[in-house]
């Protein structure tokens, strides 16, 4: 077990990483664009990731299971209904979409620069840890769900 795994909040890593990006922008002005009714088109993102989010944390509290990410272990049920018939992850999702749509308004590349460095701590410190939980906990049933649903999209 490498020292990051489930030991950094996911909201927390996404407050960091929009601080940064915002950082990045006011640091690095050069790197701005003008993007046409970027407001509503971040706004329409940063929506979109919240529905998201809402509809898995709905799926998690109609199971009755934990929501917390840092303790998989503790999970009593697998949730392979509704939005998580569509990506494993959709908590995770919502909050890349509102990532995006957080550089989207700030119209800077190098916020863009961002986003796969987020995807990348998730996959490999948060995601892959409780993957390997789910595992353990629900052996064939999740191995099956893991092969017929995708990670994030």
């Amino acid at each position: 077990m490498h020292v990051l795994e489930l030991k950094v909040p996911p909201l927390a890593l996404v407050f960091l990483m929009a601080a940064l990006m915002w950082l990045t922008t006011w640091a690095v002005p050069t790197f701005g664009f003008e993007l046409p009714a970027r407001t509503l088109f971040s706004v329409s993102v940063a929506v979109a990731g919240a529905v998201i989010g809402v509809l898995g944390f709905a799926s998690f509290i109609r199971a009755k299971t934990t929501v917390n990410p840092m303790k998989p272990d503790s999970s009593s049920s697998l949730v392979v209904s509704g939005i998580y018939r569509f990506t494993r992850n959709p908590m995770y999702l919502a909050f890349l979409l509102g990532l995006l749509g957080w550089a989207v308004f700030l119209s800077n590349a190098l916020a863009f620069f961002l986003l796969p460095a987020f995807i990348v701590y998730m996959n490999r410190f948060q995601i892959e840890p409780e993957e390997k939980a789910l595992a353990r906990l629900f052996g064939e049933q999740f191995v099956a769900y893991r092969s017929r649903v995708r990670r994030w999209l």
